[in-house]
């Protein structure tokens, strides 16, 4: 059996319930930002959205919906274009975000994933939506179907966000909005309601430990951070089974 060196119970990297919870809570509204991914006239997401906002304002958020208009597509221009800018400050703002798409031909728009891609995963050292929480809503114009948020959790967990379990899609969005674009009670306007404080209150919980709970163990090793952790994963593969008993 191979031996090791004991481990270092003060190591500072290793996960502790004190490094969770030493600092103290921020006092400040929870920041969230909205993205819809339709640029009609008459966009039931961006109803949906604006409702979304209305209740999470109500729960005393500070919000900020990006209106999608003149994004250009990716890589259709460099990233000092001022609605890229723009974009890409609102979600270094944010600690909280919504996506809200149609679904079109069984996926998000490319006016939703293009927003998603001008959103780096890294610019440097800083990772734009990394650790912020999420929340997905979709709407259809047909019967319910769950594609869209599918494929905006997918993409949350791509870009290393903690997506909260509940969403919402809304079915026959035509029908369960006003000529004014406000949504008429229902079983899907209470959802709304669900996910929006479950978004809220999942903010609160994790915006002054983001970093710590996506700081991965894989990433340190490869910065020559020795943790226990490494310590422990190499002694956990070189250890030899036990024998097994008669």
């Amino acid at each position: 059996m191979t031996s090791f060196p004991a481990l270092d119970p003060a190591f500072a990297d290793r996960p502790t319930l004190e490094r969770l919870t030493s600092s103290a809570p921020s006092t400040h509204p929870p920041r969230i930002l909205l993205l819809y991914g339709s640029l009609r006239v008459h966009s039931f997401s961006r109803f949906l959205t604006y409702e979304a906002q209305r209740l999470l304002d109500r729960m005393g958020a500070e919000t900020r919906v990006f209106d999608p208009t003149g994004l250009p597509l990716p890589d259709a221009t460099t990233p000092d274009h001022p609605k890229v800018q723009e974009l890409r400050e609102l979600s270094l703002w944010s600690e909280g975000q919504v996506w809200t798409s149609p679904e079109r031909h069984g996926a998000i728009t490319g006016i939703m994933k293009a927003q998603i891609d001008w959103i780096p995963l890294e610019i440097g050292s800083v990772r734009p939506t990394q650790g912020r929480t999420l929340a997905v809503m979709q709407v259809s114009g047909g019967s319910q179907s769950f594609n869209a948020v599918n494929a905006m959790r997918l993409l949350g967990r791509w870009m290393r966000m903690i997506t909260i379990p509940n969403q919402s899609s809304v079915a026959k969005a035509y029908q369960e909005f006003d000529a004014e674009g406000r949504m008429r009670p229902s079983d899907y306007y209470d959802r709304v309601v669900d996910v929006m404080e479950e978004l809220f209150k999942f903010t609160l919980l994790t915006r002054d430990h983001n970093a710590y709970l996506v700081d991965r163990y894989s990433e340190r090793k490869a910065a020559g951070r020795t943790t226990l952790q490494h310590e422990l994963a190499a002694a956990a593969m070189n250890h030899e089974p036990a024998a097994p008993k008669p």
